[in-house]
């Protein structure tokens, strides 16, 4: 009611029961030249404007974007929320402690639900104890009340399974291939969501043994975490809950979860969402906007909030040309990535346009718009069009909702028009890209953006042997260069040297939206199979797709079982790899690594390669195509040039080049045609919402409140709403407060949130050994961010961080009060306990990666005040300011260096009692000195949240 844009809802043409906002009637010729997802943004305005959280102002800002960009902040409201468990559990967690603290303070507990839809993705959860069919380890549950224990895993054959029909022209066997250990712990039902088929008659078959025991460890080792989010999506309104096993958080919103086009009780308007995964970007290639935002920030929006961002600036890209044939979608996203990096796209919105773009698929454009994280960009977006329209068709949409929806998307002007290049939209700067000019790279040995022509690796890794320690060089002497370690692993003598393969990862989390890259891996595990090439049985090699999808088209155009010659059986559906969750290499391997000090290597197909990410002693990690992630495998070394040295010998000693088994685009694209079809998207999405027989059948409470297990150290009641107040108190002054970290450059979330396995000696390894749970059963950060004791003895406790009081990469810090040199944790209980405030001190871009709530979460449980950088990574500081801690920056020209500071003085900050946007304080140190720093509030939202003590004690006093 009194909202002044009612005139402008309408009746769709040839649909007059479908009624729609037509937004694109206002402000005249402005609409016409703004960007596409300008426009959405703008529709999202008119719609939910209320005078309150969203203006009239606001939308009219929008609409005025040309002149407003960038110098004002405007709130958008999105249709809908995605989570994935390890940013959803904490996620989830706090509304039932928001629940318990409403009902403490005399509010209706029941009234506390999201008012966004939210679909949760239960996908984290996965970690690779199976590989080859073989155990690697097998940690039992832990932590609440006693389970009972997982039935022995009997060992397994490390022989590849044949998929054959019985009796049938073409095969040589049962389709059956069952085996009596395939059922053995607590959960035996066979998984329904990705069956594998025969490769001749489409016939289902047997579960591989690795899924099936993988998924029997992943249910055993989570159970209380599953049950959990089933008691969440019993008890909360509007919250829908995806079982684990059905795929990653960002490729179940792309095939199943996304509509393009909302339609509620016959109301029209855009699809739009918002998500806790980093990957969330993928849905704009399908002119979906959406982006990754915290786990702070999207408990905000479930309880109605929008999500506040500066009207960005929008950077046009043009794409021309027609890329090799050589390159596939990893070298047109790596290829972006550098060029955009290079525009200095972060913070901006990148919108794709040219005839170029015509000639990518949805497939191409998913891929691309994924990595936008690591060039920076808010989102990359790709506008729907004829293109879009038959990727839907294909993949199930119902004809009538396609029309619906074409006519819907013409008539706001949010359909481009492929066929013609006049009429496009105005941008704040043009980036033009040739496709043509694409050849194949790879990505390392340490940054995603650090690309390298695939004909160069061998020169470019033995210079980064040379190279000084540092974002690309391991400084190894020139006479150590080529040194060779013998070891011993299953009864074979093997050489390891600098540059050796050890883990090579085919993860589809970028890929599997385009079947073509991890078919042209299958097709050439094929070819190289049969030409009698092999990988080294020491080399950690696994296959973890996406969704069930990748498994459907592998298994029916009959490549898996090549693939899985090589070793590259099917582990999980779930991140692993690239989160960590990477099964230790074999001991002699490892011995043998250190024993020489050799610069080993992993590949992989994911989008995350920071140092030491995949294991400790794997200091060279390159990201790449699958099928050079297999082709590499295969040599089991970077230092290789494929156009002059074999991969290998082959039958009859013949030697085999890269060329001689790479797969030609017309094979690709005749077995794409023929197994990558509509009914494949149709049965998933069928599947997916039978659920499977482990989820249905976990019993799970019903109750209003959570009744949280004390013994559980897994879920745990958090202490956010220990001051939950109905109305905002002035900032507290910051009174001599010790500097817990005084960080460098370029400090990531993976260096400040606790992420992979929980190492023996950490804090948080004391904690659940007090606990009584042993190491095997420790299980990883991500299944435990539900417990915020083992999450704030996680942070800071990455091995790669570097704290200049101590001068090497160490998750140490120092107690000033007593000298000690201790763990991050323990320092910041002792001055805790001793009532001393304390601050960290940054340089350059601090909170670089993706988004994690814990790296703000982190360091306000562990006592932090305030940080002072020299600047941020935007998310991560409004990440900050969303749990309550100051983001503060030196002023143009100024940090520790230049004022002399050592990080040994004790800090004052002064805040006065009303704070404004962007204003300075005074900081006084110990030592006497003073100077200026700028509080980073940008506008009275981020003021009052902080206020408040955060966005979650904001929006709880709602429901008082």
């Amino acid at each position: 009611p009194g909202i002044p844009y009612q005139p402008i809802i309408e009746a769709l043409g040839n649909y007059p029961q479908k009624k729609f906002y037509n937004v694109s009637k206002l402000g005249g010729t402005k609409y016409d030249t703004l960007p596409y997802s300008i426009r959405v943004l703008f529709e999202s305005s008119v719609r939910n404007c209320d005078g309150f959280l969203v203006k009239e102002t606001d939308a009219m800002n929008i609409l005025d974007w040309k002149t407003k960009q960038n110098n004002v902040e405007v709130p958008f409201c999105p249709a809908r929320v995605v989570l994935q468990d390890f940013t959803g559990i904490p996620a989830m967690v706090d509304f039932a402690a928001m629940r318990e603290a409403v009902r403490n303070a005399g509010g209706d507990p029941v009234k506390v639900n999201p008012a966004c839809p939210t679909d949760l993705t239960v996908d984290h959860s996965l970690q690779i104890d199976f590989s080859k069919c073989a155990i690697q380890n097998a940690p039992n549950p832990g932590g609440g009340d006693s389970q009972k224990p997982m039935a022995k895993l009997s060992p397994l054959k490390a022989q590849p399974r044949k998929l054959p029909c019985r009796g049938q022209t073409g095969c040589k066997g049962p389709c059956s291939a069952g085996d009596s250990s395939r059922n053995s712990g607590q959960f035996s039902a066979q998984i329904e969501n990705t069956p594998i088929l025969c490769p001749f008659h489409l016939q289902p078959v047997p579960e591989p043994e690795t899924v099936l025991k993988n998924q029997e460890m992943e249910f055993g080792r989570n159970r209380e975490r599953l049950q959990f989010f089933k008691w969440s999506s019993k008890v909360f309104k509007n919250i829908s809950v995806i079982p684990p096993e059905t795929g990653m958080a960002h490729q179940v919103n792309l095939e199943y979860l996304s509509r393009v086009v909302f339609e509620v009780k016959d109301f029209l308007y855009p699809d739009s969402v918002v998500g806790t995964d980093s990957h969330t970007t993928m849905v704009n290639g399908l002119g979906i906007l959406g982006w990754g935002v915290g786990g702070i920030e999207t408990e905000a929006v479930m309880l109605g909030m929008p999500v506040t961002l500066t009207l960005p600036e929008v950077v046009g890209c043009e794409l021309n040309g027609t890329a090799s044939p050589l390159a596939t979608s990893i070298d047109i996203v790596l290829s972006i990535t550098k060029q955009l990096r290079q525009a200095d796209v972060a913070g901006k919105f990148v919108e794709f346009f040219g005839s170029g773009v015509s000639q990518l698929s949805v497939a191409d454009r998913t891929t691309i718009a994924n990595m936008c994280p690591e060039y920076g960009a808010i989102l990359s977006f790709f506008p729907v069009d004829n293109v879009t329209l038959k990727h839907l068709k294909h993949t199930g949409f119902d004809k009538a909702k396609l029309e619906v929806m074409e006519a819907y998307l013409k008539a706001v002007k949010l359909f481009r028009n492929d066929e013609s290049s006049s009429g496009e939209p105005e941008y704040s700067q043009i980036v033009q890209i040739s496709l043509s000019s694409i050849i194949p790279y790879v990505s390392g040995p340490k940054r995603s953006q650090d690309r390298v022509a695939v004909n160069n690796m061998k020169s470019d890794f033995q210079a980064c042997l040379n190279e000084k320690s540092g974002v690309k060089g391991f400084q190894i002497a020139a006479e150590k260069q080529n040194d060779v370690v013998p070891v011993q692993y299953e009864g074979n003598e093997y050489k390891l040297s600098h540059g050796c393969i050890v883990i090579a990862a085919v993860i589809s989390c970028t890929n599997n939206c385009n079947p073509s890259v991890m078919l042209a891996a299958g097709l050439l595990a094929k070819k190289a199979v049969e030409a009698g090439l092999a990988v080294k049985p020491y080399i950690r090699t696994s296959l973890s797709p996406g969704s069930g999808m990748v498994t459907h088209y592998l298994s029916s155009s009959g490549i898996l079982p090549y693939l899985s010659k090589l070793g590259f059986e099917v582990v999980g559906y779930g991140c692993s790899t690239c989160v960590g969750n990477t099964a230790p290499l074999p001991e002699a391997i490892r011995n043998a690594i250190k024993q020489g000090d050799i610069v080993a290597c992993g590949i992989l197909s994911g989008t995350k390669n920071f140092e030491g990410r995949l294991c400790d002693c794997v200091r060279a990690n390159y990201l790449a195509s699958p099928p050079l992630v297999v082709a590499y495998a295969i040599a089991g070394t970077v230092r290789i040039d494929f156009e002059t040295e074999p991969l290998g010998v082959g039958i009859n000693g013949k030697s085999i080049y890269l060329r001689d088994i790479w797969p030609t685009r017309k094979e690709l694209h005749t077995v794409e045609e023929e197994c990558v079809i509509s009914s494949m998207f149709k049965e998933l999405k069928e599947k997916m919402e039978k659920g499977n027989k482990r989820w249905n059948l976990l019993e799970a409470p019903e109750s209003t409140l959570f009744p949280w297990d004390l013994k559980s150290t897994y879920i745990r009641c958090p202490s956010f709403f220990d001051k939950l107040a109905k109305e905002p108190v002035s900032p507290h002054p910051i009174e001599n407060a010790h500097v817990l970290l005084y960080l460098g450059d370029s400090v990531t979330t993976d260096h400040i949130s606790p992420a992979g396995s929980i190492a023996r000696s950490s804090a948080a390894a004391k904690y659940l050994t007090n606990k009584g749970l042993t190491p095997r059963e420790f299980n990883s950060y991500g299944a435990r961010r539900g417990n915020d004791a083992v999450m704030t003895r996680g942070t800071f406790a990455n091995i790669k961080l570097l704290n200049k009081f101590i001068g090497k990469p160490a998750p140490k810090t120092i107690h000033f009060p007593s000298g000690q040199t201790l763990d991050v944790f323990e320092a910041a209980e002792l001055y805790q306990k001793e009532g001393i405030p304390v601050i960290i001190l940054a340089g350059k871009k601090y909170g670089l990666g993706s988004s994690r709530d814990w790296a703000a979460k982190g360091p306000f449980l562990l006592g932090v005040k305030a940080v002072l950088a020299e600047s941020y990574e935007k998310v991560h500081k409004s990440q900050l300011i969303g749990i309550g801690i100051a983001p503060l920056q030196f002023l143009p020209g100024e940090n520790p260096t230049t004022l002399g500071l050592t990080g040994r003085e004790q800090f004052s900050i002064l805040f006065p009692q009303e704070l404004s946007p962007g204003m300075t304080l005074d900081v006084k140190t110990s030592t006497g000195k003073v100077f200026s720093a700028i509080a980073l509030f940008e506008n009275d939202v981020e003021i009052t949240l902080y206020k408040y003590g955060g966005s979650l004690n904001f929006v709880a006093r709602r429901f008082l």
